[in-house]
């Protein structure tokens, strides 16, 4: 991939992290296409099958893998139109869990791109999500996966696939948009 390439998909991350954190929502969905699936998944403790910790009479028990199956429930698992209704909740009021709104810091890195035969554009890339309010401070980390379509000069999200480190989300709930 071309440095180039690499740049705008950079840009185009860094303009949805700041769209994000400037709280402007109603822009941030028109980055996705109509089709998007979002995905979010943490990460359990599995033991691989070199670990001696415990002894699993049947070896297809052992996965290697500590993300979350696709098969598997995951945190997030959205479609713009509930995107949109996520959004549209925060325009209420009523959404108590953002009142007063969380400040929030998206911090974007490592970003890798490769392209497929569809021209399809796929970027990986590590995130760091600070979240403060009401006295709580709460960092979210993880990795996105995402497939980009190309849309004019830019970008617009075909999927994505949130991973966090986390094995459980430690505040409870997820109220703001990773």
């Amino acid at each position: 991939m071309g440095d180039e390439l690499i740049r705008e998909v950079e840009q185009f991350l860094y303009r949805e992290a700041r769209l994000l954190d400037d709280r402007r929502f109603h822009e941030w969905i028109t980055l996705f296409t109509d089709d998007v699936r979002y995905w979010m998944s943490g990460r359990s403790n599995r033991y691989p099958k070199s670990s001696k910790a415990i002894a699993i009479l049947d070896p297809d028990r052992y996965v290697e893998d500590d993300q979350t199956m696709e098969d598997e429930l995951a945190i997030l698992d959205e479609t713009k139109e509930t995107l949109a209704g996520r959004v549209a909740r925060l325009d209420t009021g009523m959404a108590w869990a953002e009142d007063p709104p969380s400040r929030t810091r998206h911090l974007i890195a490592n970003v890798r791109v490769s392209a497929d035969e569809r021209d399809r554009y796929h970027a990986r890339a590590n995130f760091v999500v600070y979240r403060n309010r009401a006295g709580r401070t709460d960092r979210y980390v993880g990795y996105y996966a995402h497939v980009l379509l190309r849309d004019g000069d830019s970008f617009r999200f075909q999927s994505r696939r949130s991973v966090l480190d986390h094995e459980a989300l430690s505040q409870g709930k997820l109220s703001i948009i990773l």
